[in-house]
């Protein structure tokens, strides 16, 4: 199957499945984080919008709870994007997709990174919107520091085989609310 009719396919199941309001442990996703980061860090967030899974009171339990550094990503040209600071606490504006974005204030690099995902693999490859932002990110990233490439789904978003290019990069882990695949 071609990833646009995967795109098409989970986003409707992922609505569905949204609608259910089901929560992520914060306690599971702390417990793997601690088995792979030693100390405080940069966390790399996302907005949720159409239906990802909504991440926002994890983030704000890493930033309080933790007092690691949070960031959200800004959408620049040519389909790339970069990260910067921000809080829970800070005002967020909504850039031209409608995604709600922080001040370009400070400009980071994170250590650990929440990527959305509309499907994946038990390969830990993943199926986004198609505009490769991530993707680009990550290798951008990958030439300067290692960083832990998480994704959240819900386990109905699996799928026996992710169609790959060159351009895609592989997760280190995906956290559903059922199982975490490393």
């Amino acid at each position: 199957m071609i990833k646009s009719k995967i795109r098409k396919k989970l986003l409707k199941i992922r609505k569905k499945k949204n609608n259910q309001n089901i929560k992520f442990s914060f306690l599971k996703i702390f417990t793997e984080l601690k088995k792979r980061i030693s100390r405080k860090k940069i966390v790399g967030g996302y907005y949720p919008v159409n239906f990802e899974i909504d991440i926002l009171e994890i983030l704000e339990n890493l930033e309080k709870k933790i007092g690691m550094q949070l960031s959200l990503p800004v959408i620049k040209k040519n389909n790339e994007m970069d990260f910067y600071n921000w809080s829970t606490k800070n005002l967020l504006k909504i850039n031209k997709y409608g995604i709600p974005e922080p001040e370009k204030i400070k400009k980071v690099y994170p250590d650990i990174i929440f990527v959305p995902l509309v499907a994946f693999d038990n390969r830990l490859y993943r199926v986004g919107y198609g505009g490769g932002y991530y993707d680009r990110y990550i290798q951008k990233i990958s030439n300067k520091k290692k960083m832990l490439k998480i994704g959240i789904a819900h386990s109905c978003q699996k799928i026996d085989k992710v169609p790959v290019n060159k351009y895609d990069k592989k997760l280190d882990i995906i956290i559903t609310e059922k199982y975490i695949l490393r």
